[in-house]
């Protein structure tokens, strides 16, 4: 007989909260594979296996929509791998693109601090000046 989990088993072997399994479920990203008599949800090992991998998708940086969607490619034919690749492209171009935006706003923000002098008063701040500056 297949060992099956209570939630917060699950929770603990996944590395989550009890709350996330929940939201998931909420989702339909994520179901119980039973419920014991008491009525208390229980899961098994390929729950687990499930919960693991849209954990480790959440910290690649991907959203519950397109986990769902490379859950769902999971379960299709031989051209799932295809798919995948170009889902973990588009992602790569997303995070280059965030990874540039961040570049010119730390670019930004060490020109601000250069130009300020600690010893002016809060009127004098060149940071809050050009903070309230329109562009």
């Amino acid at each position: 007989m297949e060992r099956l989990f209570p939630i917060g088993e699950l929770a603990r072997r996944a590395e989550v909260s009890v709350q996330t399994v929940r939201y998931y479920e909420r989702q339909k990203l994520l179901l119980p594979s039973g419920r014991k008599d008491s009525g208390y949800r229980v899961y098994d090992e390929k729950a687990l296996k499930r919960l693991k991998f849209i954990r480790r998708s959440k910290e690649l940086g991907f959203t519950l929509r397109e986990i769902k969607g490379l859950l769902d490619l999971r379960v299709e034919s031989a051209s799932a791998c295809g798919k995948a690749q170009k889902k973990v492209n588009d992602k790569l171009t997303t995070v280059e693109r965030k990874i540039r935006g961040l570049e010119s706003l730390r670019k930004v923000l060490n020109e601000l601090v250069e130009c300020c002098n600690r010893r002016r008063p809060t009127e004098e701040c060149p940071i809050l000046k050009a903070i309230e500056e329109e562009r």
